[in-house]
């Protein structure tokens, strides 16, 4: 597809650009309104190919639970493998700027199937949860309170922590608002063991002496948007002696990892990109 029509999809979801004015220029870009449609459907994620691992695998537990976050109470989706004879690392998922979506779930269930106790947090969790409309989760996101969405997320590392299948040890992966949350979690919880980021904004140069956790950061090579910011913190994490990996997939979108949008996953930066994911966790949560 046009590199020119995914940006602007990517300007759509991740800027204050209505619905209307995105359509208008999308059908100038394609030609008229009829193709503009036509394309729509590629470029909106479509999540009857989200599960990778059933909901009803043999190996896993999945159950609803809520924590106590700031004055609200936090809602996520625990999933673990059945075998709990051996404490588990733990691992946070957190979801996109979609909120907690049947993709993101999915995430959750590969971080259990690899042996982990994997919680998807809902950061929307202040405003009733996820809406089904993905714009008008997009626009509560807007409304969270920045420092207190930190604190909810810290609270979930806690409440994983203390959980009797735990052995302590956490880690997060987080994608698009994820990563810079990931990020963000690296920054504010000196107990965090590993953070992984994938196409996810920075946290500021001069919080980086801050970072504990092992690093892992994973970038499309075609999502100059994030990208501008890698220079500037590569630089702090090496003047901060920060443990770290940083990965550019050529070619790769933003979203590449997103196997319910078709148009700007890669499967081939997604697998490598995943296979480096797990071996991070296996040398710093088991």
């Amino acid at each position: 597809m046009n590199q020119e029509i995914i940006n602007l999809f990517d300007e759509f979801t991740h800027k204050p650009l209505s619905r209307d004015e995105f359509m208008k220029r999308l059908a100038k870009l394609t030609g008229g309104t009829a193709a503009a449609l036509a394309v729509l459907p590629l470029l909106e994620v479509n999540y009857a190919h989200a599960a990778t691992v059933n909901e009803d695998d043999d190996d896993l537990t999945i159950e609803s639970v809520t924590y106590q976050g700031d004055n609200t109470t936090m809602r996520g989706y625990l999933t673990k493998p059945k075998d709990t004879s051996k404490k588990l690392g733990s691992v946070i998922v957190i979801h996109e700027n979609r909120g907690l979506n049947p993709h993101i779930k999915d995430v959750a269930r590969r971080v259990a199937k690899a042996g982990y106790l994997a919680l998807a947090i809902d950061a929307l969790s202040p405003f009733g949860g996820t809406p089904a409309n993905e714009d008008d989760a997009r626009g509560l996101f807007a409304k969270l309170d920045s420092q207190t969405n930190i604190n909810n997320f810290l609270k979930g590392l806690d409440y994983v922590r203390a959980r009797p299948e735990s052995n302590g040890k956490t880690g997060c992966v987080g994608f698009c608002w994820g990563g810079a949350l990931a990020n963000q979690l690296a920054v504010n919880s000196p107990e965090l063991n590993a953070a992984v980021a994938y196409y996810g904004r920075q946290a500021d140069a001069v919080d980086v002496p801050k970072i504990k956790a092992a690093l892992q950061l994973h970038y499309g090579g075609l999502d100059e948007r994030v990208n501008a910011g890698i220079p500037v913190y590569e630089e702090a994490l090496k003047a901060a002696g920060t443990k770290y990996e940083l990965y550019v997939y050529e070619g790769a979108n933003h979203a590449f990892n997103n196997d319910t949008a078709p148009t700007r996953y890669s499967p081939e930066a997604a697998k490598l990109a995943w296979e480096r994911t797990l071996r991070l966790f296996k040398e710093t949560l088991s």
